[in-house]
Parts: structure tokens; C-alpha cells; sequence
């Protein structure tokens, strides 16, 4: 079965993660159970699904931000602890999303790295990359930006 086509409110969001990972050069993107990540360092340290941003944090601070307004645990069950989702009227800010993205990279260089499988062929990644808008579309920005104007 194809994958779906990603949103435009999607689509905006790996944008705006994308611009503010730019400055780094240890940066892979992929798709895992369909999320759209972000590896740092060959870390997962950022995700996003939907409208929700997946953030990679201390797990020593799960108990602390399990009970942070607009997040919500990756796993209730605990099995994965340290990752949460951010939905977006917590990142609604330019302050708000700085203070995620920042978060998820200072834990980066502390974070267990996962081992890599094998690489698929270069015609299968290409295959599995999403498709990004076209810069002469006028698209909505995404409520990140909106918040600040």
C-alpha cells in the first residue's frame, strides 16, 4: 500500500524543524512508524507526526514533563521513556519552539544511540522520500510563525 501524502500543516512543520537544524551537519532524516524523524549524531532527537512534534528529552525529567500542559508521553505504559509529543499550541510561540528544539539538542550528545541497520538501495530511499512543496506555491505558514508576526 503507497504511503499517504503528507499534509500541508505536516509538510510546513518538517520545513520549520529543518530550518532550525540547518547550522548542523550531522543531521539524517527518515521515516520510522510513520513519523517523519530527525536524527542528530545518528540519534532520534525530533520528530513529527501530523501536527505533533516528537522531542527526545531527558528521561530523568519524565515525571516533570508528564505533567507539562500540551505534551503527552510517547508510551503511557513507560516503556519508552523520554520522548513526548508537543502538540502544536505548545510550540504556538517562536519562545515555545525555541525551548523544544533547544531541549531536544542539548540531551542529543547524552542520548543512546541506536544500532543502524543496513542501508537500502539509493533507488528505495529516493522512493521513500516525501515529496516537498514547490517554492513558487503559496502555502500557509505554519502556526509557529504565525504566533510572532
Amino acid at each position: 500500500m503507497p504511503a499517504r501524502p503528507l499534509s500541508d500543516e505536516t509538510l510546513h512543520l518538517i520545513d520549520a524543524v529543518r530550518s532550525a537544524l540547518a547550522h548542523r551537519s550531522d543531521v539524517d532524516e527518515r521515516t520510522m512508524f510513520g513519523c517523519y524523524c530527525f536524527f542528530v549524531d545518528g540519534k532520534l532527537c525530533i520528530g513529527i507526526k501530523g501536527e505533533d512534534l516528537l522531542v527526545r528529552l531527558p528521561p530523568e525529567r519524565h515525571g516533570e514533563l508528564q505533567e507539562t500542559q500540551n505534551t503527552r508521553e510517547l508510551s503511557p505504559g513507560g516503556g519508552m521513556q523520554g520522548y513526548f509529543w508537543v502538540e502544536p499550541n505548545g510550540y504556538a510561540t517562536r519562545a515555545q519552539w525555541n525551548h523544544w528544539i533547544d531541549e531536544a539538542l542539548a540531551f542529543n550528545p547524552r542520548a543512546k544511540a541506536s544500532p543502524r541497520k543496513a542501508k537500502a538501495p539509493a533507488a528505495a530511499q529516493k522512493a521513500a522520500q516525501p515529496k516537498t512543496p514547490g517554492k513558487t506555491r503559496a502555502a500557509k505558514k505554519h502556526s509557529i510563525f504565525e504566533a510572532d508576526d
